[in-house]
């Protein structure tokens, strides 16, 4: 299949992908040579997460995983968490923690992907392996768990130009409101969005957003209007949703009232809301359940001395600039629109309706047929 059929394929897949063990056959796997010795269920896992200012990995990565590695390890394994709170020295001296306590292994999402190298290496001298988490580590990495990313921003650009309508044209002037320069996932949506974008319209504007704050985003979205005219902006391209967020804040203080299309990415329940109400165009919904739990499942694996690289749930091989061919498991994505909200974040449980459509929301949801 080529590459660009596969994308069509995942894009079009439903979001709900969870994998367990004896369905993925983690089970029937061998041993490595390198695996470390093989443990039973009583384990510690540690899981270091990046930032706070994005909901999602208190609210949902972070209960999904320590509930997995519970369900697998019949209560006995523990899961030793950490947020960086975008801090990637905190991060740093977290991990090195997590090694001086000797957990059994590491699954990581790295605030910086080049500068945590280091510390993947101590790790790895210590015989503690590392799993790479929704963003891609440097260093001896030995598997990892994300979503398509470059598809992530495929699927934001397209919709981008769904939203702008039949007349776009390259006299139709967009911003781009990019990631973190240090988060290598930034590069990948931003890639994927300009591969649709490029010769369609002009891109008057294109920011890389320090450390995914959306007080960047505010700022730069601000100095952006102020360049190219409110009413000359015909959509945004934001890479997640609190940055959209930001961006129709900036859009709304500049006296916008007919708000131009917006993307975003994560499927926040604000944004859902804003989703709902028209502000903003999409976001992009990524099964937490699916990366969790699957993360759940190597890591449990790993410790247990099954060999995930030739495992079904490391079917992809990635990159990274210091490792090549990375056992890994990329997780579908989906378009969220007013249109497929139930059929996405509300059928696999990720919020209910009530959370949604609430107070001012209420009229505006009985619209989309929410209620």
């Amino acid at each position: 299949m080529s590459t660009s059929m596969r994308r069509i394929v995942i894009a079009v897949a439903a979001p709900a992908l969870i994998f367990s063990l004896a369905s993925c056959g983690a089970g029937d796997s061998g041993t490595s040579a390198d695996a470390s010795p093989s443990k039973g269920n009583d384990m510690t896992v540690g899981l270091l997460l990046p930032e706070t200012a994005n909901t999602r990995y208190d609210d949902f990565d972070y209960p999904i995983f320590k509930r997995k590695v519970a369900e697998l390890t019949r209560g006995q394994g523990k899961v030793d968490y950490a947020n960086a709170e975008a801090d990637a020295s905190k991060q740093a001296g977290q991990m090195q923690k997590m090694i001086d306590s000797k957990v059994d292994i590491i699954v990581l999402d790295a605030v910086d992907s080049h500068e945590i190298a280091g510390m993947v290496q101590k790790a790895k001298d210590a015989g503690i392996p590392v799993i790479a988490y929704d963003r891609l580590a440097e260093g001896p990495i030995d598997a990892y768990i994300s979503f398509d990313n470059e598809l992530v921003g495929e699927v934001q650009g397209r919709s981008l130009l769904e939203g702008m309508g039949s007349g776009t044209d390259t006299s139709s002037k967009i911003v781009m409101m990019n990631g973190s320069p240090t988060d290598p996932n930034a590069r990948q949506f931003k890639e994927g969005a300009l591969a649709q974008l490029n010769g369609k319209v002009t891109i008057a504007k294109s920011y890389d957003t320090k450390d995914w704050k959306p007080e960047n985003a505010l700022a730069n979205m601000t100095q952006a209007i102020n360049a190219i005219g409110k009413d000359n902006i015909a959509g945004v391209y934001a890479a997640n949703d609190g940055m959209a967020g930001a961006v129709i804040q900036a859009l709304k203080n500049a006296g916008v009232t007919d708000l131009p299309p917006v993307t975003g990415q994560d499927a926040e329940l604000a944004a859902v809301q804003r989703i709902i109400t028209g502000e903003q165009y999409m976001s992009v919904y990524k099964s937490y359940p699916a990366e969790a739990e699957t993360a759940a499942e190597m890591a449990v694996a790993k410790v247990q001395g099954k060999d995930i690289q030739f495992d079904a749930l490391t079917r992809d091989k990635v990159s990274s600039p210091t490792h090549k061919d990375i056992p890994a498991q990329l997780v579908p994505v989906v378009a969220l629109t007013k249109d497929n909200i139930k059929e996405t974040v509300i059928e696999d449980g990720i919020y209910k309706v009530s959370d949604i459509c609430t107070g001012k929301y209420r009229d505006a949801c009985a619209e989309v047929g929410l209620k």
